[in-house]
């Protein structure tokens, strides 16, 4: 039996988009789905008298998320199940078995990230497989697949991913690579090392490679290369992809939960969602330290 498409579901705008989302994935793809809804009882005692309401609750809440899958989409089959634990942490050990993990974004965010955030952010640096997350409120009319690329072996499995999706959807595909330009004071004291020239030119041949070979794979898809010389690379993405359809970006994926194990400009995309944002996890990449 194919892998299912796993949804996070907690009842809020983002979870229900993201089953939308999942659901449209699923149909097109011949998927089952399940939905998943985490119970953190590991603070309870089994004897707290609200133990059991609140698993009749979270019952409850998948049940209704169940029925509302069945009238979207009667084609896909869905189940639901409720487990222990943290979000994240569930999340995380279901990803073993799934195609892909899909969870919400959040419109609002405490300056600490809140708290619903960082789970997002945690199944995504954890995730064995894809993790999706999809905005409480996508754009209507958005279309073309968006890719960050860097040079990395995961920003290339990126790339392959991004191309497959844009083609099946009949998209055009966006790759970008941005990077900040050296500091004014830096040319000023190499006011002819032609460094500024050397970094684009470089990064050009960066973004050049990074398609390479798309056109024979794909003879019919539509590849624009951007680079972006003076932006952050997670602001240039969020702006480019604003209104896209999908966007792509690659982590890491050596496992844990940190910031600097996702990636800083996958953790900064990720708390900007621009829309749908597929993390790939392809396959790991061993780096040297």
């Amino acid at each position: 039996m194919s892998k299912a498409i796993v949804v996070g579901i907690n009842g809020s705008a983002g979870s229900d988009a993201a089953m939308t989302w999942a659901l449209q994935r699923a149909a097109r793809d011949k998927l089952p789905v399940i939905a998943v809804h985490a119970v953190d009882d590991r603070w309870m005692s089994p004897d707290f008298q609200y133990h059991e309401l609140i698993r009749e609750s979270g019952m409850e809440l998948l049940q209704k998320a169940q029925t509302s899958a069945g009238e979207q989409a009667p084609d896909v089959k869905v189940d639901i199940q409720l487990r222990h634990g943290s979000g994240g942490s569930v999340l995380r050990e279901v990803s073993k078995e799934a195609t892909m993990i899909v969870v919400g974004g959040h419109e609002k965010r405490r300056i600490d990230g809140g708290p619903m955030t960082d789970r997002a952010l945690q199944v995504v640096a954890a995730s064995e497989c894809p993790v999706a997350v999809v905005p409480a409120k996508p754009g209507a009319a958005a279309k073309g697949v968006v890719v960050g690329v860097d040079g990395s072996e995961e920003s290339l499995q990126a790339v392959a991913f991004a191309a497959a999706e844009a083609d099946l959807g009949g998209d055009e595909l966006s790759v970008v690579l941005a990077f900040k330009s050296p500091a004014r004071w830096v040319e000023k004291q190499l006011p002819s090392s032609g460094l500024a020239e050397s970094i684009v030119e470089e990064n050009r041949i960066v973004l050049a490679e990074s398609v390479a070979g798309l056109g024979d794979k794909y003879p019919d898809l539509v590849v624009h290369q951007r680079l972006e010389t003076n932006t952050e690379p997670a602001k240039a993405l969020v702006d480019i992809a604003a209104d896209a359809r999908l966007l792509v970006i690659g982590s890491r994926g050596r496992g844990g939960f940190s910031r600097t194990v996702l990636g800083s400009t996958a953790h900064a995309v990720l708390l900007n969602v621009p829309c749908p944002t597929i993390v790939t996890r392809v396959h790991k990449v061993k780096h040297q330290d």
